[in-house]
Order: structure tokens, then C-alpha cells, then sequence
């Protein structure tokens, strides 16, 4: 199969996390939450050595396992299975919010609800629907040294996430730094949030018209396919 034809059968989701990993740097410990931010192991580089925290205990978790290959007793905070990398070690979960809490994690990768223009979070809960609980996230989102935020653009029922005013109970203001989905790159800065990217095929138009929040613009704007 040629690149055009893996790239053709590439989820959003897949992609979202194949740009995201392009911001992960060599040395790092980083947190990935739930959802999309766990397929960011999966396209690391092997040249990169990055060091994968769970909260239940692990510190180097690597790539999904093979189908098959998976073991019932290694799995990461969400429950799915990882593999570990070298160097890869185990602790209790007062250890693994210890690291946490102590500002260790250069990053955390999160999945969110809403995201405010001034990088508010909302991930943990719709009011109305029953869920396990916050976990990590409040923490997570509060004290990494860089909150990247992995999300579609919009939900189900097509409204924007990325929103000026969050509406959903919060998880930690002003924490988000970098929002990645799928039409679009963003920063949020001090004086609000800027366009950096967008998804081939969609326009800075398209985004911007998509987008509940107010979008800057500081320069040309990337296409990332």
C-alpha cells in the first residue's frame, strides 16, 4: 500500500494525534488521558525516547499492543492495554499523583468537552449523565508545564467545542495552551487564540465559520495534511 493510500485511510482521529505527536520532544514525560490522546504513543518516533505516565502506576508506556499480543495485567488509567518501553517502571497511584502534583510532567494530553478561547477546559462531565468521576484531569490540567487539548471541532450535534465561554462545568481554567482537532491547529496566547493550522482540505474560512470562539491570525496559516 503507498503513502497516499494509508494517508487515504487515516481516521481523524489517527491524524489528530499524528500532528500532536509532532509537538512531543525527545526526554519528555508526558500524561495522555482518554480517548484520542492515547494514540499519540503510536506515531513517536523510535529515535525519540519519551517516557508515557499513566496515573494508576505506570512511568513508560509505549505503542498499543499487536491484536493479541496484549497483556490483561498492563493497561493504562483508561483500563485499555499498553506495552512499556526501556526503562519503563511501576508504582502505587500516590507515587503517580505525587509526580503530578509536583509539576514533573513536561505535558499532558487531554481530550476535552469545551475549550475556551482564553484555554478554560471542560472534560469531565455533561450535567445530566452519569459518569465514574473527574480522576486525573483537574490535576493534570493544572499542573504540567504544557496542556495540549485533542478534540473534533465540533460535536455531535454540530455546534462548535472550541467556544468563547465555556457552558460545561470546568476543569481547570486557563490551562490549555495548545488545541489540535480535526479542521484545525491553535494556539492560545496571552491575548487570545490564534489559527496556526489547518487541516487539508478545510479553509481558514472554514474554520473560522466553524468556530465559536474568535480566531487571530498572525501570519500566513499552515496547511497540515
Amino acid at each position: 500500500m503507498g503513502m497516499g493510500e494509508v494517508k487515504q485511510a487515516e481516521s481523524y482521529r489517527e491524524r489528530i494525534a499524528r500532528r500532536a505527536a509532532r509537538e512531543v520532544a525527545d526526554g519528555m514525560i508526558i500524561n495522555l488521558g482518554i480517548g484520542i490522546p492515547t494514540l499519540v504513543a503510536d506515531y513517536i518516533p523510535k529515535e525519540k525516547h519519551v517516557l508515557f505516565h499513566a496515573e494508576n502506576g505506570i512511568l513508560g508506556t509505549g505503542p498499543s499492543p499487536a491484536p493479541g499480543e496484549e497483556n490483561p495485567n498492563l493497561c493504562n488509567a483508561g483500563g485499555f492495554p499498553v506495552t512499556l518501553v526501556r526503562g519503563a517502571s511501576f508504582f502505587d497511584s500516590t507515587t503517580a499523583f505525587g509526580i503530578i502534583r509536583r509539576g514533573k510532567l513536561d505535558m499532558t494530553i487531554l481530550g476535552a468537552l469545551e475549550v475556551s478561547e482564553r484555554g478554560d477546559i471542560a472534560n469531565w462531565i455533561v450535567p445530566g449523565k452519569r459518569v465514574p468521576g473527574m480522576g486525573g484531569a483537574m490535576e493534570l490540567a493544572q499542573k504540567a508545564k504544557k496542556v495540549m487539548v485533542l478534540t473534533t471541532h465540533l460535536d455531535k450535534s454540530g455546534r462548535s467545542k472550541i467556544v468563547r465561554e465555556c457552558s460545561l462545568p470546568l476543569t481547570a481554567k486557563t490551562s490549555a495552551n495548545l488545541i489540535i482537532t480535526d479542521m484545525a491547529v491553535m494556539q492560545v496566547r496571552s491575548d487570545g487564540l490564534y489559527l496556526l493550522e489547518v487541516m487539508h482540505p478545510y479553509t481558514v474560512g472554514d474554520v473560522i465559520g466553524a468556530t465559536e470562539a474568535e480566531l487571530k491570525l498572525d501570519g500566513e496559516v499552515g496547511v497540515y495534511r
